[in-house]
C-alpha cells in the first residue's frame, strides 16, 4: 500500500499496483500519477508526500 499526503493535510491509502508515478512538475509541485478506480487510464494529483507501508503492520 502507499499513502498519499494532501496539501490539505489530509491522505488517502491506494493499493501499490495502482501508482504509475510521482514526480515534480514544471512549478515544482509534486505530483501523483494514478491508475483511475475504473482502470480507464490515469489521472494527477498533488501530494505533499507518500509513505510505503508494510503488509502485516497496523499504521494509524
Amino acid at each position: 500500500m502507499i499513502k498519499y499526503l494532501y496539501p490539505d493535510g489530509s491522505h488517502c491509502y491506494r493499493a501499490l499496483h495502482t501508482t504509475h508515478a510521482v514526480f515534480r512538475n514544471d512549478d515544482g509541485k509534486l505530483i501523483a500519477r494514478a491508475e483511475r478506480p475504473d482502470r480507464n487510464g490515469f489521472y494527477e494529483f498533488e501530494i505533499t508526500g507518500f509513505e510505503l507501508l508494510q503488509p502485516g503492520i497496523a499504521y494509524d
